[in-house]
């Protein structure tokens, strides 16, 4: 129930505010920001909802105070601390004498245009800008406490009335037809996804993390990106499975238009953190998420079209398992598997799966971490071997997930490519081949100039794999297709 009786006094302390202050005055449904040439006040409203409370003075304060703990962890360089509104409702002040009025997160106010949202509207969002997210976001996981097993957090049966709650809230703009096709695959889908569900919480997968990582919330700010408004006022909406967390913004490309970043900043993150046995709940994430956001804009802008029902849409569109298929590269170090492979994955959706980046995890190494600063040999017959049995492994599980699959691998030799093609038989799923080549001396001259990447092949690693090959047979040039 909300409280409206103090919700005028501060509504006039506000505006009195922004006068004196000479800022813009933005108003959502839980706050007011005022917007000054290069800093944001952030104020919260005196109300009562069913899913937050700021009704006095005292708990405005407290979450003040969580909002700059919590958001400083994934965006540093905005957020400068908490400010005591004093002096009276006419003529407010900033950290003046006196009793407090109200209190307010500062923020330093970033530029127009540099939302993510902004910028893909615009045309001008960087994959980089992408890839910078998918490392905040891994890295940041990977620091961040898992729950403890006695917390209430995350629990399967949670997770399904959560979704159902969502998807109750979007019955404004959903057909009957399409109320009832979302809850019995919400209902279904949370079945056959309980046992998984408590074994990643049980196996430290639930943890603290933004718990609201759509493109509104993320900026590119000084070279890098910064997400920012992380939920602070229930601890149960942020501590949330890693999975959950990428797939807000995973999501919401999608929604946008966009599966081809969206499934670019899913792969990188796979790449990071490794979690691939994730893959089985990314449908219910994504819709999940979808139909929270549809909630969210129909509540801000009420009405049977635009971004809510684009939500929809696309909550609906996750419910569909797209043909899975399994493509394989071949090629030698510096051929273009890379690009090609990226290009496919960005085109149909698929998760790829790179023999560089698995290889060096069977090593227990990093993405770039350096193979010579330990010693390891990567390359030899024995690490080869294991490297395409992780990614046959992975691969299954990607496959039966219900995604298309792109084995990055040089796939020299006929007994890999006869293990792919097996695979795909045996899940009865199509096959093919990118097949890429360049000249000797191209390849040479990409491995020499080669920077950042997974990939530690060299020149005599590129020379003795050329010895090795063996040449597509007849049958399997019959699987080739065209690489990008």
């Amino acid at each position: 129930m909300q409280t409206t009786d103090s919700i005028p006094l501060a509504r006039a302390v506000v505006e009195a505010l922004a006068r004196s202050l000479h800022a813009q005055l933005v108003e959502t449904h839980i706050s007011w920001v005022l917007l000054a040439a290069d800093t944001a006040w952030k104020i919260k409203k005196p109300l009562r909802l069913s899913f937050v409370d700021y009704s006095t003075l005292e708990l405005r304060r407290h979450f003040c105070e969580e909002e700059l703990r919590l958001n400083r962890r994934l965006a540093p360089s905005l957020y400068l601390g908490v400010t005591r509104i004093t002096g009276t409702p006419k003529a407010p002040a900033l950290d003046g004498p006196g009793e407090a009025l109200e209190y307010a997160v500062r923020m330093r106010r970033f530029p127009d245009g540099a939302l993510f949202s902004e910028q893909l509207a615009a045309g001008t969002l960087l994959d980089e800008d992408v890839d910078r997210l998918a490392w905040l976001v891994a890295g940041f996981q990977q620091s961040s406490p898992a729950t403890d097993a006695a917390t209430g957090f995350a629990l399967p049966e949670h997770r399904r009335q959560v979704a159902l709650a969502a998807l109750a809230g979007t019955g404004a703009i959903a057909t009957e037809p399409e109320q009832a096709l979302l809850r019995e695959w919400l209902e279904t889908s949370a079945a056959a996804l309980a046992p998984l569900w408590t074994a990643r919480r049980q196996g430290g997968a639930v943890r603290e993390g933004h718990g609201d990582l759509h493109l509104d919330n993320l900026v590119s700010l000084d070279g890098g990106v910064e997400a920012f408004d992380c939920i602070e006022f229930d601890p149960a909406l942020r501590w949330i499975d890693v999975l959950d967390e990428i797939a807000f913004a995973v999501m919401d490309f999608s929604a946008r238009g966009r599966n081809d970043l969206a499934f670019r900043l899913l792969n990188l993150w796979l790449d990071i953190s490794g979690d691939h046995a994730a893959l089985p709940g990314l449908r219910f994430a994504v819709v999940y998420r979808a139909l929270v956001r549809a909630q969210a804009e129909q509540l801000r802008r009420p009405g049977v079209g635009g971004s809510a029902k684009r939500y929809l849409d696309t909550a609906l569109a996750w419910t569909q398992v797209v043909q899975p298929r399994l493509s394989i590269t071949h090629g030698l170090p510096g051929s273009g598997k890379t690009f090609s492979s990226e290009a496919l994955l960005r085109r149909e959706g698929a998760i790829r799966l790179r023999s560089d980046v698995e290889r060096k995890r069977l090593f227990g190494l990093r993405t770039l971490e350096s193979s010579s600063d330990r010693g390891l040999d990567l390359y030899g017959a024995g690490a080869t071997d294991r490297t395409y049995g992780q990614l046959f492994a992975i691969a299954r599980g990607a496959l039966h997930a219900g995604y298309p699959v792109v084995l990055d691998a040089a796939f020299l030799h006929r007994a890999e490519r006869k293990q792919a093609l097996m695979l795909a038989r045996e899940l009865a799923v199509p096959f093919s081949i990118l097949h890429c080549e360049a000249p000797p001396a191209v390849l040479q001259e990409r491995l020499l100039a080669r920077r950042g990447d997974a990939s530690e092949a060299d020149v005599a690693v590129l020379e003795g794999l050329q010895k090795g090959a063996e040449p597509l047979t007849a049958e399997e040039l019959g699987y080739v297709v065209a690489a990008a």
